[in-house]
């Protein structure tokens, strides 16, 4: 562990300007908070947080980063606040210190809920200002460093998890590729124990019995590219484990099969130099096709630059060499942090657009599920590089889709998507995109997004995008059928009443506003009595209770037909009381009673026509629902649950499709009347459970 002395004075060897007095009060402050607090190692808890500052003094991060490290644990496991820590540190310290810290637990919580609080809190916290991600994994690293003194394998596995999903894909997304590779290789090891040992034990023979085969090569390629005038450094390693074993279980290989174990490096003076260093390898030695990448014309979003390339070095024996300045490699190595933005006053344009995309999801997602998975398909995944007509560039996923691209232009471009053309081409809108792609998008203002999108979009950004539009769509409608039961419920009251009683029924109801009281009875949260009570006090006084439903058989009667003609209600439309309907007479088959608009008619009908209406016995009729449901346990039970609770009894359910997103379904219903059922679609719609929900 650094000492009090030594963290101070790796601190002024790079800043000399900085506070050394409040440096050595920090230090003493965690020291003193967290006393007698000792970790699973049995070392004292305070050396952790030193140990967190001094990877931030490796970095040679600003004096206030330096503190945060120290601090960043005190207001979690300690008696301080962050108003203490303002005071003593200073309002940018305190604010630093609140972004790293974890929320509180919540018992309510589930573990995944805790889980995605805290990684909204924490990106909002990034969006701000970065040093707070810089702190985070700089914390997370040194953890990951000492988690095999964990007894629980659950937990460690548990913190190896996300560790993977989460923060060394973030590291690598700010560019600090030291920092993700010793993650994934400390995850790898708990996650999976027996590959792990099987692979290192596999690279400790090979560097063994090689007998500085890797020197060998390096020197190789050094004196090539000498005797071209070339000043470079040339160094070579084995592959990482985890990207060993990531690509035999991608190509679904052994490690026998894996034939560029090895990796070299070469550094130049300058990007010219990098140029003529390819055509030197190229010419030298063999290059695998396909296995060439410019990262150096086009950089990684992460800002990355470098040359790769593949080449068949003697004995056929396959190796990948990088070619890069050193000031890439230093940038490269330690991503945001090599060229600290902070100094220059702002945040490097590189990390702006996937910042911004991030949290466009947290404000997007709807719970703890959807940000999770938002949030890893954000940073995850490998990248294409697609254009606009303009040549703008945008990188995305691999898979990704035109309604991805326009996500990643503009969210109202995504919105209002219509079609695509690819390379001047129409093309479907779930065309997968390739590499160097020219893509317009067409629009409309009258299109909104299609929750089928959900089937092929790839980026978390497009997710949580079409999910809320989704969303608010279907809110729109519930608010829209809450509107049309507000009036009925109004014509029975017994005054005409004005805007002050809407207002003040709203607060009496603990409501937001207008369109949230439309919500709750397009939902049927609130029936009828207590929407009359909120709107004229005492009005639902003489009001009848529901009628509560009974085991008898129920008939329904209609008006306008001549006694004992029979009478049937059509399969095709299934009308239930409050719908206009009419009869349809045929020969030796009594009257067919259809809804006004039934396709049925539309399409004509030689037929006699009756006008008819519903009497007044008018429940147990029948209505056909069709329903999507999201395809995870307990939805199906939930949608029954929603029927039950507005006492519809369920007269057939018949799944329709099946795949790995969503089940389609159509159930018939026995309910009362229009209204009856239209209050079932509106709450179907509401749940989480339900994708889509309406009535045939």
């Amino acid at each position: 562990m650094l000492r009090q002395y030594e963290l101070v004075e790796r601190v002024m060897s790079y800043a000399p300007d900085a506070d050394e007095a409040m440096l050595n009060r920090a230090y003493v402050y965690t020291v003193q908070k967290h006393g007698t607090q000792t970790r699973a190692s049995g070392d004292p808890y305070f050396s952790h947080p030193v140990e967190v500052a001094g990877l931030m003094t490796e970095l040679k991060l600003d004096q206030e980063t330096i503190i945060t490290a120290l601090l960043h644990d005190t207001v979690e496991d300690t008696l301080a606040t962050t108003e203490e820590i303002e005071r003593l540190f200073g309002p940018d310290v305190a604010k630093l210190v609140d972004g790293v810290t974890k929320l509180s637990k919540i018992e309510a919580m589930t573990e995944k809920e805790r889980a995605a609080e805290n990684l909204r809190k924490f990106l909002l916290a990034m969006s701000e200002d970065l040093r707070v991600l810089l702190v985070k994994l700089a914390d997370r690293l040194h953890n990951m460093r000492t988690l095999h003194y964990i007894k629980s394998e659950d937990k460690r596995r548990r913190i190896a998890r996300e560790t993977m999903d989460i923060y060394a894909p973030l590291a690598e997304r700010v560019g600090m590729y030291e920092y993700m590779r010793e993650m994934q290789l400390l995850a790898f090891e708990q996650l999976e124990p027996e590959a792990y040992a099987t692979i290192t034990g596999r690279l400790a023979q090979i560097r063994s019995s090689e007998g500085g085969q890797v020197d060998a090569i390096a020197l190789s390629i050094k004196q090539a590219l000498a005797e071209a005038g070339l000043r470079v450094e040339v160094s070579g390693r084995e592959k990482h484990p985890y990207s060993i074993w990531k690509k035999m279980a991608e190509r679904h290989v052994t490690f026998e099969q894996i034939t560029d174990i090895m990796a070299f490096r070469v550094l130049t003076d300058s990007v010219a130099d990098c140029y003529k260093a390819l055509g030197v390898l190229h010419t030298t030695w063999q290059m695998i096709p396909g296995r060439f990448k410019d990262y150096i014309s086009t950089p990684k979003s992460n800002g990355y630059r470098s040359l790769h390339t593949s080449l068949i070095f003697e004995n056929s024996m396959r190796m990948e060499v990088q070619v890069r300045t050193h000031e890439m490699h230093n940038t490269n190595e330690f991503g945001l942090a090599a060229h600290w933005a902070y100094k220059q006053g702002g945040t490097p344009d590189g990390q702006v657009g996937w910042l911004r995309d991030l949290i466009e999801i947290v404000d997007a997602s709807h719970d703890a599920e959807e940000l999770l998975e938002h949030t890893k398909l954000a940073i995850y995944q490998d990248r294409i590089f697609a254009f606009t007509p303009k040549g703008a560039l945008h990188q995305l996923p691999k898979g990704s889709t035109p309604v991805d691209f326009a996500y990643s232009v503009h969210s109202d471009l995504g919105n209002f998507a219509v079609g695509a053309k690819i390379n001047g081409r129409h093309m479907p809108l779930r065309t997968p995109l390739a590499n160097g792609d020219v893509v317009e998008i067409i629009k409309s203002r009258k299109a909104s997004p299609q929750l089928s999108w959900l089937g092929f979009v790839v980026t978390g950004k497009a997710r949580a995008a079409i999910r809320r539009a989704v969303r608010a769509k279907e809110r729109q409608e519930i608010a829209a059928i809450g509107r049309q039961l507000f009036d009925q419920i109004v014509g029975h009251l017994p005054s005409k009443i004005g805007k002050k009683a809407v207002r003040d029924a709203i607060k009496r109801l603990g409501l937001a506003s207008e369109e949230e009281l439309m919500v709750a009875i397009g939902t049927a949260k609130l029936d009828d009595r207590q929407v009359m009570e909120a709107l004229i006090p005492g009005s639902a006084a003489g009001l009848a209770e529901p009628e509560q439903w009974s085991g008898q058989e129920r008939a329904i009667s209609i008006r306008g037909l001549t006694p004992g003609v029979g009478v049937q209600l059509a399969e095709c439309c299934h009308p239930v009381p409050g719908d206009r309907i009419v009869g349809i007479r045929q020969p030796d088959k009594g009257v067919e009673v259809h809804s006004i608009d039934c396709m049925t008619l539309a399409s004509g009908t030689d037929s006699d026509w009756l006008d008819l209406s519903w009497g007044e016995r008018t429940t147990g009729a029948v209505g056909r629902l069709r329903m999507v449901l999201y395809n995870r346990p307990g939805t199906l039970a939930e949608a029954t649950g929603i029927f039950a609770g507005n006492r519809a009894n369920i007269v057939s359910l018949e799944m329709t499709q099946r795949d790995e997103l969503f089940g389609g379904y159509e159930v018939d219903l026995e309910v009362s009347d229009l209204a009856h059922l239209t209050r079932i679609v509106s709450a179907l719609r509401a749940s989480d459970a339900v994708a889509q929900a309406e009535r045939i």
